[in-house]
């Protein structure tokens, strides 16, 4: 069996505000909307044994992760928002076309966007960092031209080569 990360969780202030955020501006889409009852007070350490849980994704390729968006449908102590690198979680990422998802979060009203250029094995790449209704980090990184749909983006990241 193959190990892979199925989904990521970010308990949701305001449900309906981040799906815009996530939906309407970084372009993913709901994939399920549903209410579940269950131990999450054992689970979880939950306040409550219902859950709100929204998917959302991309269905052409359901191997590229899912950002799940939780709602215990009461108020939950408030974390602070991720301002710059800490311990534990830091941000989640998505390969995009960036200057048409800042488009789409520019008129959803989202600012504080940095951006920055990545040098990259095929040149230069584009990469922003904004914050989402519930003060998660969001990293976009631009998908770049692609010349067929076999294409990957271009990876911001390049493995290393050790010398030696």
């Amino acid at each position: 069996m193959t190990t892979r990360l199925h989904h990521a969780a970010v308990c949701a202030r305001d449900v309906e505000a981040s799906v815009r955020f996530y939906r309407d501006g970084v372009g993913l889409e709901v994939l399920m909307d549903r209410r579940f009852e269950g131990d999450w007070p054992t689970l979880f350490g939950a306040p409550t044994t219902v859950l709100r849980s929204v998917f959302l994704g991309d269905r052409r390729h359901p191997d590229a992760g899912v950002v799940e968006l939780v709602d215990f449908g009461r108020p939950l102590p408030a974390a602070g928002a991720s301002t710059g690198p800490h311990q534990g979680f830091f941000l989640l990422s998505f390969v995009v076309d960036v200057d048409e998802v800042l488009g789409r979060l520019s008129r959803l009203g989202h600012t504080g966007v940095r951006r920055v250029e990545q040098p990259g094995p095929a040149g230069p790449v584009a990469m922003v960092s904004v914050v989402d209704p519930d003060g998660v980090l969001v990293e976009l990184i631009d998908a770049g031209p692609r010349p067929d749909a076999l294409s990957s983006p271009a990876d911001p990241h390049p493995p290393r080569r050790h010398e030696g």
